[in-house]
């Protein structure tokens, strides 16, 4: 698997972004990133069915989607990937293999299982972004990627779910460590930073650290856990439909049509991404 992937590296890393794109023109897009477990009560992981035509006769579509759906669209995403290993279609393997990375990574963010996803519910607004961006920008380089071998999942439902029951059991340091970490920063807690031709208001280097510290390598052992995920799942997907010999899958390459609509997907999230920006910086300016 590792020589067709590697191979496609570009292609996925490139493809990798579609969920987030597809925000801005698919209205069921946005909830399969998220699911706000603390809405279902405390018994939420053991109530919720693992199997979405379960959870829909039980809770109703419209309620679930309201909620989010991240762990029953990676086991959704999960089958798409072994159906296009069946059938040996390399466009499918590439597609659905990025965008099932992009589900998984979002399921290991703390603050993606939880209706306070930017701490606006205690006073913490803005505490995603510190620690899905702020803390990767600055420490990324003291981050060890290296899992080892992808291993076969006996039951990708029970592991997702297992996955989601951790990345929640994380909300309340990451919440909880900000406050006593912003207490103890005060003044120090933010800076300004030049970009292009502002100056805007940034988490200060000083108070990241501290919080990166106060949290232990929290957002690297994440990062390290969605990796090893993605891997087990392609792996997965791979062996259960009958290990197809990707060697003859090598060679593929996009269409121009595929090609041009990817740039064209590209650019409308681009513009749209840097139009929010622009008012985020008009905001903190």
């Amino acid at each position: 698997m590792i020589g067709f992937y590697k191979k496609h590296i570009s292609s996925i890393t490139e493809l990798s972004v579609t969920p987030d794109q597809r925000r801005y023109a698919v209205v069921e897009e946005g909830p399969r990133h998220y699911i706000d477990l603390d809405l279902y009560g405390d018994s939420a992981l053991y109530k919720l069915p693992r199997n979405w035509r379960e959870a829909v006769a039980q809770i109703g579509e419209d309620s679930l989607k309201a909620n989010g759906i991240v762990p029953w669209r990676i086991i959704q995403m999960h089958n798409l990937l072994k159906d296009a290993f069946l059938i040996s279609d390399p466009n499918a393997i590439l597609k659905i293999s990025s965008e099932l990375g992009h589900y998984v990574a979002d399921a290991h963010v703390p603050l993606h299982t939880t209706s306070n996803y930017d701490g606006q519910l205690t006073g913490q607004t803005g505490l995603h972004a510190l620690w899905e961006s702020r803390l990767p920008e600055l420490f990324y380089d003291e981050y060890d990627f290296f899992v080892g071998k992808a291993t076969h999942i006996d039951d990708v439902p029970v592991k997702v779910w297992a996955t989601i029951a951790a990345t929640h059991q994380a909300v309340d340091s990451v919440l909880s460590f900000d406050k006593v970490v912003s207490a103890k920063a005060g003044n120090k807690k933010y800076s300004f930073e030049s970009k292009g031709r502002k100056t805007v208001k940034v988490v200060s280097g000083y108070f990241a650290k501290d919080y990166h510290i106060a949290l232990n390598g929290m957002v690297e052992r994440q990062m390290r856990a969605s990796v090893k995920m993605i891997g087990d799942l392609w792996y997965t997907a791979w062996v259960d439909a009958g290990q197809p010999d990707l060697d003859k899958l090598m060679n593929y390459e996009p269409t121009p049509e595929e090609l041009a609509k990817r740039k064209a997907e590209l650019l409308e999230w681009k513009t749209k991404r840097s139009k929010a920006r622009l008012r985020e910086d008009d905001e903190n300016h």
